[in-house]
């Protein structure tokens, strides 16, 4: 559990992504700094909200059908009257593939989640925001969104849309009390990358000065306070958690 916490007392959270991974460190340091906190995933919701405590609205839905996403998120307004903060943290990896061997399924799945999902969360989330005059929204992109890597073009496309929405969004809604950022993490230790090729993972490991994974909890420090209302003055930008690793 990170040292740092900030208030988020009275502030209502949507956590994409909420079951593993930076998705569940993040809604465990939202709801252990105050917040009320809905934990949206497609796989074993209620199990970890459960864990996570009592109190946190674990809510089953798929990113990529974007009906699932608006009623995820009429229900969280539902019971707390508001939302406040929308961490998409939903994404998958795919697989560890040259470009010839990408089919049509490959890559509509990972576009689907990280790309698509990631949209359709912050269209759903911004009716609210937009309303009451204020919001956070966080997105977790990736260093391959910067640089591309090699047996990952849909992961690397995916995650250059996730930022380039972000920069939209950010200056679309400036001035209305709306921050929209990102992350652009080196790998993390999460699940995901279980299913990544050794060839893989060490070329991503080789480009990162630290020489290491990031961890769960480092990547949840940074959103929370991009989450927080510490952060006032940025939007549109993508915060590196690289390790060292990118250059711009």
């Amino acid at each position: 559990m990170p040292s740092v916490t900030y208030d988020f007392s009275g502030r209502v959270a949507l956590v994409t992504g909420g079951a593993s991974g930076v998705g569940s460190a993040v809604a465990r340091l939202l709801y252990q700094s105050g917040a009320l906190v809905g934990l949206l995933d497609l796989v074993r919701p209620d199990e970890v909200a459960a864990a996570i405590g009592s109190g946190v609205v674990p809510l089953e839905a798929d990113v990529r059908r974007s009906a699932a996403v608006e009623a995820a998120v009429a229900e969280v307004v539902a019971r707390h009257g508001r939302l406040d903060v929308l961490v998409n943290a939903a994404g998958v990896a795919g697989r560890s593939l040259r470009t010839l061997e990408v089919d049509d399924e490959e890559w509509e799945l990972v576009m689907g989640v990280n790309a698509s999902g990631t949209f359709a969360c912050m269209r759903a989330a911004l009716r609210p925001m937009l309303e009451q005059g204020y919001g956070r929204i966080v997105n977790v992109a990736s260093v391959a969104g910067k640089e591309g890597n090699p047996m990952a073009a849909a992961y690397s496309a995916s995650k250059a849309a996730v930022i380039g929405m972000t920069k939209s969004v950010g200056k679309d809604v400036a001035g209305t009390g709306v921050l929209v950022n990102c992350v652009t993490p080196a790998p993390i230790d999460t699940p995901m990358i279980a299913g990544l090729s050794d060839e893989h993972l060490q070329y991503m490991l080789s480009r990162v000065p630290l020489g290491r994974l990031a961890t769960t909890d480092e990547a949840a420090t940074l959103i929370a306070f991009l989450a927080s209302d510490e952060m006032t003055f940025s939007t549109g930008a993508a915060f590196d958690l690289s390790g060292g690793r990118l250059t711009y």
